[in-house]
């Protein structure tokens, strides 16, 4: 009975310390390690064995912070400076900084917060991380492409001739396709999301 006991103790002991590094349902250790938004990325960055996929976590966090601090402060520089105007366009235009920044931080932040979701609930999965990295970097060369495709004539640059070809088609394109690359990435992103999950 005392071996039942003994054994039983050790099964568990075993099966908490695989909840801890696996993010087993109901760890409480794990759980709470992993507190919202900024617990997140700690989180998975701890749980994951994928290099891509931590490697994303450092890059995507810092420009998800970065895209964060840039938004909010344009934001309230709008804000200042319309100040003393009634409402109509200046409140539009208030509200389309917020839309955009959203847009522009939720699938920065997506394949982190999959992952974290992920581990916690039902264990990792090395595939499924790298995929979503990879998703990721692929919607940060997609903001690249948008901002190069949208850059006015005045702030474009003469690029190094091993890319100039390339950077000359996307000058040549219209502003309004700017929006493309990041919406073919970011459904690249959910389809990767549904296949490794």
């Amino acid at each position: 009975m005392s071996e039942g006991e003994d054994g039983a103790a050790t099964d568990g002991g075993v099966a908490e310390a695989g909840g801890d590094g696996e993010g087993a349902p109901g760890d409480a250790e794990g759980a709470s390690s992993y507190g919202g938004f900024f617990g997140a990325y700690p989180y998975a960055f701890r749980q994951s064995d994928s290099r891509l996929f931590r490697s994303y976590v450092v890059l995507g966090g810092l420009l998800t912070a970065f895209v964060v601090l840039f938004f909010v402060t344009a934001l309230v520089t709008l804000v200042a400076n319309t100040v003393g105007t009634v409402g109509g366009t200046f409140t539009f235009v208030r509200a389309f900084y917020i839309v955009v920044g959203l847009a522009v931080v939720a699938p920065l932040a997506a394949p982190v917060l999959l992952v974290a979701r992920r581990h916690r609930r039902v264990g990792g999965k090395a595939d499924y991380d790298g995929a979503l990295a990879a998703s990721g970097y692929l919607f940060l060369f997609s903001l690249y492409l948008a901002l190069v495709i949208s850059a006015p004539p005045g702030a474009r640059s003469d690029p190094p001739a091993a890319i100039a070809p390339l950077v000359e088609f996307l000058y040549g394109l219209s502003p309004a396709t700017g929006a493309v690359p990041p919406l073919v990435a970011i459904a690249l992103g959910y389809l990767l999301h549904r296949h490794y999950r």
